[in-house]
This record gives structure tokens, sequence and C-alpha cells, in this order.
């Protein structure tokens, strides 16, 4: 016994140094930045706002965290790691993979050292969106006004706005903070965007803060840019694929990977110059900071003047400027380093490449694919000029008043009682019956997220989104799982909203149906109480809606195809949940209807209706939206399988009535 107490000892202090070893590398890891930002939410809605803000303040520390620490550990494992160049072909690919492997076990032992394990710090899309969408934000403001920050809160509104400018509440907001007592100018500041802040002190004469800020935003873009080149490196979706059973071979499933990274790297200068929250991306961006500090410095102006030539040879007022800077200063300067590597690899073209290595097919690929882009590398953007807006288009004959086909459908307001163009509001279009019956189908057919994506709440985590299609009904009821006359009634009253809507806007060709959908948002109790966010942001059914710039471009991903949308609403026993329509602007609201059952609200699909619907408080709010599109390539397809499942049930009905005839009624 005495003899092997010394080995007990020593056993039991080994595994409490062990224990405490444990203990202290789980205090540095790094809390997940989702749970965190869970724990705020549980907390905002339990009222415990000083949770919210530590929380939220926590998570955003964390995301941060470890963004900077993915970037540090592949930077550094790629420098340990380089891929080196053989004189042997044969050899050059089992190098080049052996490299790719020993820096990927580097990165994960590089990244789990510093934040912990790396499978606890793998997030959900919606929680990514939220950040990139900057919701942290929006709770930070409403806890801080709780906890009388004004300050601090005035600071968490702008930065949130900055990202939402659509939300029309959080700029009323902004003006309201604005009169409060102890509210300064310079509270409103943009906490993740540098290059604002200097702009407005620029603005405003205070050219030594500007310098600051623009600098600041100077290292800022750079580190940002090696930053979304390295996180390109990351896990890619093959969307192209998702609808398959996709087995690829090893160097397809490589190829497709790279072309995912490359396309990733190569939107990165549009993503960096482009501000969360808009869709277009600021012309200049990088040479701005320096055209900018040019006027902000005097002595560096020339340098700065120069470097702006580095992205924009030979521009004219900028070799005016830098002529008159010379004849102050009385001698010539060299542009500043422009991070050496950023211009080699983004505004200067790569050279020819001579090896053909695995490694160096990719960068020659990179090459390539820079050329076939047609752009000049250090801003890909389509210019303002040569974007097709819709403010700018010349609509031809822009046509309403045409019959409304059905006795009983009743027009209430028209395009001028609605403040707007290409805009009809009607009721009666369906009956209380048929509402009853189309809420009841809603009910017994439509499921969370269909129609988004899978996503149950897309707009706003306080409603929830349920949907179905009208093949989907008619299917359901095929199969008896629904009454077949309540599938049969959807495809019906679709039908006749099309059809009154092709005649009221007296449109000299078939209107097609684009996508039909039964949809119904359901307030989630218990989410109401400090409600400021919209159920459907201000939106354009066909285009990307830009309310900084009064613009609205036609372009991918908007479907550009849509030409006319309806809306028929099947109730109206519920809070909130108005349709508006707005200027371009997003805030100014130009129309506002209350659903009900049978109204119906059809209008032209583009940037002339701007549209939304407020906040659902209490209950539920069911409709039937229908979009539409002159263009026959674009008809729907579930619309097309329904118009067959409806002909063959037809043909079905005919032919069972042929059987069901009396023999002797044929005498």
């Amino acid at each position: 016994m005495d003899a092997n107490a010394p080995v007990s000892t020593a056993t039991a202090a080994i595994a409490l140094l062990l224990h405490a070893c444990l203990l202290w590398r789980a205090s540095r890891a790094l809390q997940p930045y989702d749970l965190l930002y869970q724990s705020g939410v549980e907390a905002f809605y339990s009222s415990d706002y000083s949770g919210v803000v530590r929380y939220m303040e926590e998570a955003l520390s964390s995301y941060s965290q470890l963004r900077r620490t993915k970037v540090r550990c592949a930077l550094r494992c790629e420098e340990q790691h380089p891929v080196e160049e053989e004189e042997e072909e044969s050899a050059s690919e089992l190098r080049f993979f052996y490299t790719l492997l020993r820096r990927a076990s580097c990165l994960g032992e590089c990244v789990e050292r510093s934040v912990g394990a790396q499978s606890v710090h793998r997030v959900s899309e919606d929680v990514t969106q939220d950040f990139h969408r900057r919701i942290p934000y929006n709770f930070l403001q409403l806890a801080y006004r709780k906890l009388k920050q004004p300050d601090k809160a005035v600071a968490a509104a702008h930065t949130y706005f900055q990202a939402n400018p659509e939300h029309v509440e959080m700029g009323e907001h902004l003006e309201q903070y604005k009169l409060l007592e102890g509210v300064k100018e310079e509270d409103f500041i943009d906490r993740e965007a540098p290059f604002t802040m200097g702009v407005k002190h620029y603005d405003s004469g205070d050219y030594e803060k500007a310098i600051e800020h623009f600098e600041e935003a100077l290292l800022e873009y750079f580190n940002a840019d090696v930053e979304c080149r390295v996180l390109c490196e990351g896990p890619q979706k093959f969307a192209d694929n998702e609808h398959l059973h996709y087995r690829p071979s090893l160097y397809e499933l490589i190829s497709d990977h790279l072309m995912q990274v490359l396309h990733c790297k190569h939107e990165c200068v549009r993503d960096l110059a482009t501000r969360p929250g808009r869709l277009s991306p600021m012309e200049n961006y990088l040479p701005l900071h320096y055209d900018y500090l040019q006027f902000a410095y005097f002595k560096e102006a020339l340098e700065c003047a120069q470097s702006y030539l580095l992205f924009h040879k030979g521009e004219e007022f900028m070799m005016e400027n830098m002529e008159h800077y010379r004849e102050v200063l009385g001698h010539d300067m060299k542009p500043r380093q422009v991070k050496h590597i950023y211009i080699l690899t983004v505004v200067q073209p790569t050279a020819p490449l001579r090896h053909r290595t695995p490694f160096r097919l990719i960068v020659l690929y990179l090459y390539f694919y820079r050329l076939l882009t047609s752009t000049n590398g250090w801003m890909e953007y389509v210019p303002t000029s040569e974007k097709k807006n819709l403010s700018t288009d010349t609509v031809k004959e822009l046509r309403e008043g045409g019959p409304l086909l059905y006795s009983n459908v009743q027009l209430v307001q028209k395009s001028e009682d609605l403040n707007g163009s290409q805009r009809v509001l009607l009721d009666n279009v369906i009956s209380e019956d048929e509402c009853t019956e189309l809420k009841d189908l809603a009910h017994s057919v439509t499921m969370a997220g269909d129609g988004y994506r899978g996503k149950m709440s897309p707009h706003t985590p306080n409603e929830k989104f349920e949907g179905a299609t009208v093949l989907k009904t008619l299917q359901y009821g095929y199969e008896g799982r629904i009454p077949l006359r309540s599938a049969r009634l959807f495809y019906d009253v679709s039908e006749k909203a099309r059809r009154i809507i092709e005649s009221y806007f007296m449109l000299n060709t078939t209107l097609h149906f684009s996508y039909t959908h039964l949809v119904c948002r359901t307030a989630i109790q218990g989410q109401q109480e400090h409600r400021n966010d919209l159920s459907h942001p201000i939106h354009a059914d066909n285009c990307l809606l830009d309310p900084e710039a009064n613009e609205c471009w036609k372009e991918p991903p908007a479907y550009t195809y849509r030409d006319y949308s309806a809306l028929l609403y099947l109730n109206g026993d519920f809070d909130g949940g108005e349709f508006i329509f707005t200027e371009m602007d997003a805030k100014t609201v130009t129309a506002s209807i209350k659903p009900k059952c049978g109204r119906m609200v059809g209008f032209s699909s583009g940037g002339e209706n701007p549209h939304g619907v407020r906040a659902v408080t209490n209950g539920q709010r069911c409709a039937v939206a229908l979009w539409f599109t002159l263009d026959p390539l674009f008809r729907e397809l579930e619309r097309l399988q329904a118009d067959e499942v409806i002909q063959s049930l037809d043909s079905q009905n005919s032919w069972d009535q042929e059987l069901n005839i009396n023999p002797k009624d044929e005498l």
C-alpha cells in the first residue's frame, strides 16, 4: 500500500494538471457567434437589455475574430507550404497535391489552436445572412435606447440603416434621434465603414479628421481585399448541380470547386465597392480614396494624385492636378506604395506563363478568366451609364381602364387615386364563400417555407410564411388529400385574375403566368411587442431597387421578365399587413391598402411601383400572389403542367359522363 502511494499521488496530480489544461483551453476557445447571437435575441425578448448589449457586442466581436483568424492562418500556412515548381512534369502533380494536403492540415491546426474546434463555429446560412445584413445592430440600437445610452443607440441605428435603407421605420427613428437632447451629429457613425465618415468630415471642411478616416479606410480596404480572397477558398456550393445525384471524378470536383473559388475572388473588388444593402458598387471606389486625400492633404497631394493614376492612367483631370502640384511644390514625387502585390494581381494582367504544372494551369486559367470578363480588373462593375435603368426607359402605349369582364367586380381606385401609374384596386373579385374555401385550402396544403427556398421566415423572423403552388394543390386533390373541387377553385380563380389584369390594362398581347402562389403569413406570438420591421421589405418585382440612387436596375437576380403583378386577398381579420406603394426612395408612402376578402390590387412590375407589406402583428394574412409576363418564353412551367392536369381531368369527366348515359335515353 505504502509503495503504491507515490504512484497514486503522481497519477492524481497528472490528472488534475490535464483537467486544468483542458479548462484553460476551453476558457481560451472563442465562443461561437451564432450562439452568442441567439442568446442576445433571447435576452431581447426577455427584456434583459444589458444582456442584449453584452451578447450582441460579443457576437460581433466573435464574428470578426473568427474571420481574422482564418485569414491569418491561411496566409501563414500558404507561406509555410508554398507550391514549388518542379523541373520534371511527372513529379509535379504528386508534389502539388502533397503540398495542398500539408497546407490543409496546417490550416486546421492553426484555426483550432486559436478558436477551438472548427465544428462549433459552423453556422447556418440564415445567421450568416443576418450578420451580412447587420441585424445585430438593430437589436443593439433598441437595447441602448432602453438603457438610456442615446449616443451608442444612434451609432448602432445608423450602422444598421446603411445596410437596410429600405427600412422605413429605422429612417423615422433616426430622424427622432436627431431631436433628442444630448445627441450630436458626430454620433451618427457607421461602425463598419470609415470611408463614409471620411467623406462626411471632408464635406464639412474638417480635413484632419477626413485624412484620419480615409487613411484608416485605405488600410481596411487592402486588409479586406486579402480577407475576401482568402475566405473564397472555403467551402463552396455547386448550385447548378443541386438537383442531380452529383458524383464527379477527382479532377471534375477540383475543377468545379476551383471555378467557384475563382469567381468568388473575381467578385471581391465588386463586393468591397458595394456598400451593404446596396445593389450596385460605388464607381471608382478605391481610387476615390486617393482623390479625396489629394485635396485633404497638401504636401502629399502629388503623391496621392500619382497613386490615383495607377488605376486610371492618363486621366485628364488628374494629370492637370499633377501639373499644378508640381508647380506649387517645385519638385516631383513618386506614387505611394499601393500594395505592390495588389497592383500586380488585380490592376495589371498576369504575365504569360511558361510552366504547365497544375498550379500554373490554375493561374493561367485566372489570367484568361480576367480577359474574358472584359473589364480593367480593379473594378468589376457595369458602369452606371451602361445599365438598363427603368426610370429612363420609354414605356410604350401604357393604357388602363379596359373592361373588367365580370359584372360583380367593382373598380375601387385607379392609378390617379393610388398616386402612381399602372395601378388598380378592385373589390368583389371572388365571393365570401370562395375566400373561405381557399383559406381552408391554404390551411390544408401550404407548407412553411414553400416558395422561399425552405425558409420559414424569409423576410422577417417575426412571422411564419407558408405557401403552395397550383400544381401542388391539384396533385393533392388528385390524390384525395384535399377536395379536388377546392384545388380546381384555386386554378380557376388565378385564371380569372389573369384575365381581369390583361383586360383592364388593355394589353395587346396575351398575359402569361410567371408564378402563382397561395401564401399565408402569420404573426409569431411573443415577438410582436418591439417590432419595427416590415412583413415584406420595399422592393420592385422585376428590377433591383436602389433607394439611395433613386433608381431601379433591371438586371439579375431580379425577375426581369415579369411585367405585371397582382395580389388577391382572402381575408382581413388580422392586425397590420397593409400593402403599401412608395416612391423609389423606399420611404415615401404614396398609397396604403387594407386587405379584405375579394380585394385585388394589380400593378406593373417595374421600378414605377415599389411596394411592400407592413408588419402583421396579430393573426394570419392569406392571399393569392400572382406574377405575369408578356414573354411566352418565361411562362410558368408548373402552370403549363397544371393546365395538362386540368385537361386530363376534364377529359376523364367527359368520358365518365358518356359511360353513365342510360341506353333508353338514346332511343
